[in-house]
């Protein structure tokens, strides 16, 4: 429907006020460490973002996104075990600090705007379970509760998660001077075909499946946590 649609491009909006703009996903750490060239080579900045694509993001968030909308049947339905599972799990494959404090404040975030804006009950019934520690309140996986809600298909749920994730990404880079507004249009435009494959890769996998494999990026987000000067909180 073309109303789904629409939702997905009022969620991924960079302007959606769930905080997102301020996290760099390690990107900032790897240009402090002098890991990127400056300008940025478009050719490594795709091969960086596409691996964070298909290795962490859409086997970790992506996943979490499915299991979420999955186990929200209607607007006023929700299962409210399955989507926990998967909001522990998601946290648990998710190494550093950072990454996991980010992704429950902007998942928080989420769940604040949508429950005052999209007035669905499952979404009102999962935040109260956020609200009360009983679920960490991850981002995907709200975004998934949200998405089912607004009636967005699951594929599309999920590929828009990681075009949101690949926009902010870019824009880092943008903001860090490891690259210009051209050249991250251009990286945007090369890692469309992996968004898509890992998109429909995970759009059936289930909470065992959740994962992540980014040992790089892993220890530069750690290594973020120490730094004396950050620009972005993650």
């Amino acid at each position: 429907m073309l109303t789904g649609f629409l939702s997905v491009l009022q969620l991924s909006d960079s302007a959606f006020p769930s905080g997102r703009y301020t996290l760099s996903s390690g990107l900032e750490t790897l240009a402090q460490t002098g890991r990127l060239a400056t300008p940025g080579d478009p050719a490594l900045l795709s091969a960086l973002l596409g691996d964070h694509l298909r290795l962490a993001v859409a086997p970790s968030d992506g996943i979490g996104l499915v299991c979420a909308h999955r186990a929200t049947a209607t607007p006023d339905s929700l299962d409210l075990e399955l989507v926990t599972s998967a909001d522990e799990r998601l946290t648990a494959v998710k190494l550093s600090r950072e990454a996991r404090e980010t992704s429950t404040r902007t998942g928080r975030a989420l769940l604040r705007v949508a429950t005052s804006t999209f007035g669905a009950r499952a979404v009102s019934h999962y935040a109260r379970h956020v609200q009360s520690g009983r679920s960490p309140g991850n981002h995907a996986v709200v975004l998934g509760v949200v998405s089912a809600c607004l009636g967005v298909p699951r594929p599309e749920s999920v590929a828009g998660e990681l075009f949101a994730f690949s926009a902010n990404w870019v824009a880092a880079a943008v903001r860090l001077a490891v690259t210009d507004h051209s050249t991250a249009q251009a990286v945007l435009h090369e890692v469309r075909p992996v968004m898509a494959e890992a998109a429909l890769h995970v759009v059936d996998k289930d909470v065992p499946d959740i994962a992540s494999c980014t040992p790089l990026l892993d220890v530069m987000a750690m290594l973020h946590e120490e730094s004396e000067l950050r620009l972005f909180a993650s």
